[in-house]
């Protein structure tokens, strides 16, 4: 027996070690920027990424929010973000409902092909993409990245969100019927707010992604005006020489939004990931 508690202690303890190993190794890159955002290029070039800043300068973060125009590239990623996460959850909210809750011919057929483009690279729709906005009238505008982050998105989505809905009984939406209520009220009054969990796991992981989208953005817009941070940060770089300070700096800028989304729906991602599992 105490050879046994042994064994496990030891167990403890290496997977311990290993994920506070996995932690660091996946800290370094962050920390890294961190450090570099607060030094100058010549103390790079001196002593290195790795090194630790000799004094805190701050001159990177306001020459990234002055330089690399931040103020007009972030309510540009809102616009674009905003709209594309909330049209997304709706309809894959409703395409889940269905495809949980109603048995027709065909089901199977649909669920996969939203798994198929799941599975689809974008790279080979770049050009068709391109083609179809500017045949739309929509190219070099909002519209374009909103309806395309939508399409791409919803096939994920409502894959999560039907396996969610799975889990929940069939006697609840039955119950609700009998007393009356149609399919969109047990829709939105029943399943709705028994799947917020998994929402907000699907809409923290959205908003990261179509936040940080670099390259619809470069196919589909040309006005510099409309550009989301992503590819406002791009134009800081130089063609000869590279000021990795203000680059770094404003790419942590960039990051406070979905950091904050992160820490907001923390409780309900983490939720979202293991309630599904326990039903």
């Amino acid at each position: 027996m105490q050879s046994v508690r042994t064994n496990r202690h030891i167990s403890k303890i290496l997977i311990y070690v290993l994920l506070i190993l996995g932690v660091v190794i996946w800290m370094i890159p962050f920390i890294t920027s961190i450090m570099t955002s607060f030094r100058s290029n010549d103390e790079i070039m001196t002593y290195g990424f790795l090194s630790l800043p000799k004094t805190l300068k701050f001159d990177s973060f306001v020459a990234a929010w002055q330089r690399g125009n931040l103020k007009q590239y972030l309510p540009n990623s809102f616009i674009i973000t905003v709209p594309s996460l909330v049209l997304t959850l709706f309809l894959s909210t409703l395409s889940a409902f269905a495809l949980a809750k109603y048995k027709f011919k065909g089901r199977n057929v649909i669920l996969g092909i939203f798994v198929g483009g799941m599975m689809l690279p974008f790279q080979i729709l770049l050009l068709p993409v391109f083609r179809l906005t500017e045949a739309f009238g929509i190219y070099d505008s909002y519209w374009a990245l909103i309806g395309i982050h939508t399409a791409f998105q919803l096939g994920f989505c409502t894959f999560v969100l039907r396996n969610y809905m799975v889990t929940i009984p069939d006697s609840v939406s039955e119950a609700a019927r009998i007393d009356g209520c149609n399919d969109f009220t047990i829709y939105s009054k029943i399943i709705m707010p028994l799947v917020i969990p998994a929402m907000a796991a699907v809409a923290t992981l959205e908003f990261t992604w179509i936040f940080n989208d670099y390259i619809w953005a470069l196919i589909l817009l040309r006005s510099e005006k409309l550009m989301p941070v992503t590819a406002g940060l791009a134009k800081l770089q130089g063609q000869y020489v590279m000021d990795w300070t203000v680059i770094t700096a404003g790419a942590l800028l960039a990051a406070i939004p979905t950091i904050i989304i992160f820490v907001a729906l923390q409780r309900y991602f983490i939720q979202g990931l293991t309630m599904g599992s326990n039903k």
